[in-house]
């Protein structure tokens, strides 16, 4: 006999059994009283027939969540990222053993009751009775769905999953409204189709089909007789009948399953016999889950995009609404990755950078005029193990990249030249350039307090031979740096600041880029994905396209949401972004960046060096193709890389042009090979400065004459011309020690390189 509760006349099962008679009367039935004595409690809240009307009747069910399928440009797989690995299929699409397998052990009644079984009830309250307890259950199929919907509805929020299994009375009486609520809505068909998609198989397998793939790797309509038993069998208990953990366990319980169904006459009593003779045969699928699975390299973009989804308001207007419809997934994710590109990118980095080097590399290329982000992929692979990362060197912050990006060194000179030449100043302005100066003072700022050089800091170009005076040609292509931050005292800083705002050049910790005349050499960390992007403007003839990695997304049902589309406004005249290319074009033909001269098209692009050689960088573009490639310290030590050996080869010193630059040549023509090389429309250069200097005119622009190709010279040597190295601030006589070692600490004390992860 049941034992008596404290304070209560009645035992459990006979309060469970005296409600059951009022149910009755009323014409309600109550189900699945199936708990301990204590649990009894809950009659006080709903253990009437006025309570039970109370609750409402409308079970609103939650879409299920699915597996998210995320798919290059061109429809190949990338990766598939679930909260629940589910697969929503018809009946029609699940084996007939198996449904009769899971009817026959969970609900042999199934067909013949309502949304509750009396029989079941009575039986089950007598048994409990016996022993005192929670011995027997009696809740119908129907019911197991509408607990199944509640915990679906719960989520990952653990308190509510909690309440949505508790063993109340309470929650008991809720599944019983909302099980008469189903039953006269969908029917038995229907009914038994959701319970299988819904239901858990234990192995992250949520759903018959992804079961029936991860035990045995074939759809859920090929499963046979003993294949449907073992997984019926798992309802009860996934983790102790678990067939991976516990083969004999899992089998006992499939003979049971097997001898049930002969029970119901679903099969023959030879049938079963031959099928328990069968050992348990698995063919395991381990769950692929996330963008740690992404093929081509692409782990980082297809965070990329996790993170693009998450923070655009078109998915949503809080995080929190937009999580929460990612992780319902059962999302088809059309991206904008080229796989062409892509490999062209893997290739390259693979063939000039070893992932357990010092130092990394990282390469981004975007089409102008679209913003689309077709290609992603850095040295140091998707991960969690040694010489692996989950820290997408390419993109800003917010996006899941570095804490501060990288210092961009002289790749930030094109946009000084931009600024100027919308100002009015001449592409033959010419300007004295030392080798050696003190930064100029005072600078105008965007508000009424200039900037003054109050510490008397000083720059210096790469090489001493540097000295002018040079013109816009000459000093870009040689990427002097004392000629740059002449240009931006002329100007103003606050034209570079507006330009590079247009332009997308924020820093990639979010803040506002300083200020200061230093800005000019590239001191302020920004993520290669920025500099592609800004670069592919000048390509795009000063129409700048916000950049984009989604093409496009259907839901289970097929339709379309609604994604971001890249914004496309003019920043510069297009006579501004055909000066650039002119200049650049110079920088690849006779500067410091010959060695990312593409031998089949025109191209054009910078250096840039930063102080220590902690960072390099060769951002350039063809009309069609945009890139950014940077080399540094991946991690929170920097690495100034000087006799350094990096993918094999030895470099006595990294430039932009060194190393790079090839990586971006190699990438690039992969990405471009067999398509259309449009050129570039260009505008005359004066010859003027310094006549030792590295410029020559700009020839007209004639596609049948492409670049020169890049000669291989001295591992790591510069090419040609200068490095294009950020300028040291060296001090004058009252220049306080530098508090960071390692990183320069520029005018107004804006440190020359935020590093670190």
């Amino acid at each position: 006999m049941g034992k008596k509760r404290s304070g209560a006349g009645l035992t459990g099962p006979q309060q469970a059994a005296k409600f059951l008679g009022l149910s009755v009367l009323s014409g309600v039935v109550l189900a699945g009283i199936a708990i301990p004595g204590a649990g009894a409690l809950g009659l006080a809240a709903k253990g009437t027939v006025e309570g039970f009307d109370e609750i409402p009747a409308n079970l609103k069910t939650p879409p299920l969540s699915q597996r998210t399928t995320i798919l290059d440009a061109e429809g190949g797989l990338i990766a598939t990222v679930y909260s629940r690995d589910r697969q929503v299929v018809p009946l029609t699409a699940i084996s007939p053993y198996m449904q009769k397998a899971i009817v026959a052990i969970e609900d042999s009644r199934f067909y013949e009751h309502g949304a509750v079984d009396l029989k079941g009830i009575l039986r089950a309250v007598n048994r409990n009775a016996q022993e005192g307890g929670a011995a027997q259950g009696a809740s119908t199929l129907t019911q197991q769905y509408v607990k199944n919907v509640f915990v679906e509805e719960a989520g990952d929020d653990e308190t509510k999953v909690r309440e949505a299994q508790e063993k109340s009375l309470g929650r008991k009486i809720r599944e019983l409204k909302y099980s008469i609520q189903v039953e006269e809505e969908l029917g038995k068909k229907k009914i038994l189709e959701n319970y299988l998609n819904i239901t858990y198989f234990g192995q992250q397998a949520y759903g018959i089909e992804s079961a029936s793939q991860r035990y045995f790797s074939k759809p859920a309509k090929e499963l046979t007789l003993d294949e449907s038993a073992l997984l019926a069998g798992l309802v009860q208990s996934p983790s102790r009948y678990d067939p991976v953990n516990d083969n004999q366990e899992a089998m006992k319980r499939r003979n049971v399953v097997l001898q049930r169904m002969v029970d119901m006459k679903d099969i023959s009593q030879a049938e079963a016999d031959e099928a328990k003779k069968k050992p348990v045969q698995l063919k395991v699928t381990r769950p692929k889950n996330g963008c740690i699975t992404a093929v081509k390299g692409a782990g980082f973009f297809c965070d990329y995009v996790r993170n693009t989804f998450l923070t655009d308001p078109v998915f949503g207007k809080t995080r929190e609404e937009r999580a929460k419809l990612w992780n319902r997934g059962g999302l088809t994710v059309r991206t904008t990755l080229d796989p062409q590109s892509q490999d062209a990118v893997n290739e390259s980095i693979k063939d000039h950078v070893s992932q357990d080097d010092k130092v990394a590399t990282a390469v981004t290329l975007v089409q102008p005029g679209t913003g689309r982000v077709v290609a992603m992929g850095q040295s140091k692979p998707y991960g969690f193990n040694k010489n692996e990362t989950q820290i997408n060197f390419s993109v800003d912050k917010r996006m899941g990249g570095s804490n501060f990006g990288f210092p961009t060194g002289s790749t930030f000179k094109p946009f000084v030249a931009a600024a100027a030449l919308e100002e009015g100043i001449s592409p033959g302005k010419v300007y004295q350039s030392p080798y050696q100066m003190e930064y100029p003072s005072p600078v105008q700022t965007c508000g009424d307090k200039p900037w003054v050089n109050t510490k008397h800091e000083r720059l210096e170009n790469e090489q001493e031979s540097e000295v002018g005076p040079y013109g816009m040609n000459q000093a870009m292509a040689k990427s002097v740096n004392t000629y740059f931050v002449e240009m931006i005292t002329e100007t103003g800083v606050c034209p570079v600041t507006e330009m590079t705002t247009k332009l997308g050049v924020i820093p990639a910790d979010g803040t506002k880029l300083a200020e200061v005349p230093a800005i000019a050499l590239g001191t302020e960390g920004m993520s290669p994905l920025t500099m592609a992007n800004a670069y592919a403007a000048f390509a795009n003839r000063g129409t700048y396209c916000t950049p984009v990695s989604i093409e496009s997304i259907t839901d289970t049902h097929g339709k379309a949401l609604t994604v971001p589309k890249s914004k496309c406004e003019r920043v510069m005249s297009e006579r501004t972004a055909d000066t650039i290319n002119s200049l650049l074009l110079g920088v690849v033909d006779s500067g410091t960046g010959t060695a990312a001269g593409l031998t089949d098209r025109q191209n054009a692009g910078k250096t840039g060096t930063t102080d220590s050689r902690y960072n390099a960088w060769f951002v350039g573009y063809t009309p069609n193709m945009s890139g950014a490639t940077w080399v540094g310290s991946g991690g929170s030590k920097q690495v100034s890389m000087e006799n350094i050996t990096i993918g094999g080869q030895y470099y006595d010193k990294v430039y932009g042009g060194g190393l790079p630059g090839p990586i971006w040549k190699q990438a690039v023509s992969g990405a471009l090979s067999g398509r259309e090389a449009p050129s570039f429309v260009t505008v005359p250069l004066p010859d003027t400065g310094n006549p030792g200097g590295a410029g020559k005119p700009t020839p007209p622009n004639n596609p049948t004459k492409p670049n020169k190709p890049g000669k291989p010279g001295k591992p790591g040597g510069q090419v040609t011309g200068g490095g294009g190295a950020t300028g040291a601030a060296t001090g004058g006589g009252s220049t306080p020690p530098n508090p960071f070692p390692g990183i320069t600490v520029g005018p107004g004390g804006v440190i020359g390189g935020r590093e670190g992860q």
